[in-house]
């Protein structure tokens, strides 16, 4: 197991490398700049939160389907307070680098959607606006749940900040052709060595199909496997930090997925959220998808001729009967450095993600889980899902995130490091290595990384 331990960061830094461990409540929970940006030296201090005085006009940057539909009931409440928002691509297929390219220039959107695991990456880099002292957000901690609370709030200047509102949660499970499984006589699988027999029976009766796709755009779907495994990426010791990218647990699902991508069971020229994958949903060539509970709505969405056909079930277990799940992604909303509008921000931020309408329209439109404790009594939740033949998919995920590793851990350049798993598997799936070899490589250029945030790394 490679072991780098890295010494105590400057004072300035310590809140955005705290330990964004989920809790035990999560049980609970199931481009163009902005008008008045400003360049991010400008950022309003956390004690300064004033209203702007006459009609504001907001940008927001998002990639969760149909926001804008939330944006639209937000205008029509609130004609004083305008929000443009701007449809972008996920985080790490590009707009996280468009966000921090905009905040040099001084021309970032007000407010941006930022994963949890992205956070840090952003202070790091003084990307976010301490919104603490903004009235609309004083009352804002008993709305959400405690650990989604818990990952948007670290110190500043010797006591906590609020850098983000919690927007959804991404507890992991098994989206599956329903049809098909009962076609070819397979099983849902309900531990990792069924799932490999069910991709060899699948191949079997259909040479063409595939058991689900592998993805070298997608590390975070592959850092959600870890997470179930209980590899840990990072780890704290007292002041300093460790990184472990490369350890046995992270090892074995390593390997395990380079026995199906050898065994060509798994797709591997298809990439996430892709037209060809798509397309592969909707003839029946990949059959499988190990997902969060957003991600209902993009199967639905992309693979409208498949309706009725689908079922969720949960993840499969190391271990027969553990009950462990992972977690991809989990938003939330940010007021980025240098808007000169925090006030506004940070009321339309806490509306978009608390408000009934709004968890409601996003629950709908984009397949959120939210974050705020409302949501958990939207009837949507509870009720049968037609696409997946009426089950009621909800209750899956709401018994997967019971199975989330509580003490999982964020490292503090989770970009670089989603880079370099990016960058490494697009080379194994390209003939060169292993992804064991992968993690190596990318445990190396991850410690490398922390150096060149002024950190140091010792062997």
């Amino acid at each position: 197991m490679s072991l780098r331990t890295i010494s105590p960061a400057p004072r300035r830094l310590l809140g955005a490398l705290a330990c964004l461990a989920l809790a035990a409540a999560v049980t609970a929970c199931g481009g163009g700049g902005g008008e008045g940006a400003a360049p991010a030296e400008q950022q309003p201090p956390a004690a300064a939160c004033p209203k702007s005085s006459g009609k504001v006009n907001l940008t927001f940057w998002s990639w969760v389907p149909g926001v804008e539909k939330a944006v639209e009931e937000w205008n029509r409440q609130n004609p004083d307070i305008q929000v443009t928002v701007k449809t972008t691509p996920a985080g790490n297929a590009g707009t996280y680098q468009n966000m921090y390219n905009a905040l040099k220039a001084g021309n970032a959107p007000d407010l941006g959607q930022v994963e949890f695991d992205s956070l840090a990456s952003f202070r790091l880099q003084e990307g976010l606006t301490d919104i603490a002292a903004c009235e609309p957000v004083k009352q804002a901690a008993g709305l959400f749940a405690p650990w989604t609370w818990s990952q948007v709030t670290f110190g500043s200047g010797g006591k906590d900040g609020v850098w983000a509102i919690p927007q959804d949660t991404g507890p992991m499970a098994l989206y599956y052709r329903k049809d098909l499984f009962d076609k070819h006589g397979i099983a849902v699988p309900k531990t990792w060595e069924e799932y490999y027999q069910a991709a060899r029976k699948l191949k079997s009766a259909d040479p063409d199909a595939f058991i689900t796709h592998f993805s070298q755009t997608d590390p975070n779907w592959f850092t959600g496997l870890l997470w179930q495994s209980g590899a840990k990426l990072f780890a704290q010791q007292g002041d300093q930090w460790s990184v472990t990218v490369d350890n046995p647990d992270s090892r074995k699902v390593a390997d395990y997925w380079q026995k199906m991508i050898d065994e060509k069971l798994v797709a591997t020229d298809l990439q996430g959220f892709s037209p060809a994958l798509y397309k592969a949903w909707n003839s029946g060539d990949v059959v499988t998808w190990i997902s969060a509970a957003w991600g209902y709505s993009t199967i639905r969405d992309n693979a409208k001729s498949t309706a009725g056909k689908w079922a969720v079930a949960p993840m499969p277990q190391w271990s027969a009967g553990e009950g462990k799940a992972g977690n991809w992604g989990g938003s939330t909303t940010a007021v980025l450095a240098g808007s000169k509008h925090p006030y506004e921000a940070a009321k339309f931020a806490m509306w978009l993600n608390s408000d009934p309408k709004s968890l409601e329209i996003l629950n709908r439109e984009g397949g959120l889980y939210p974050a705020a404790t409302a949501g958990l009594d939207l009837p949507a939740l509870k009720a049968p899902v037609d696409f997946y033949g009426g089950q009621q998919i909800f209750d899956v995920f709401a018994e997967a995130s019971k199975g989330v590793d509580t003490a999982w851990t964020w490292g503090p350049t989770m970009v670089d490091t989603y880079r370099f798993m990016s960058d490494a598997f697009a080379g194994v799936l390209g003939g060169k290595g292993t992804l064991a070899q992968a993690l190596q490589d990318v445990d190396g250029k991850t410690a490398e990384s922390l150096r060149k945030q002024s950190l140091q790394v010792a062997e």
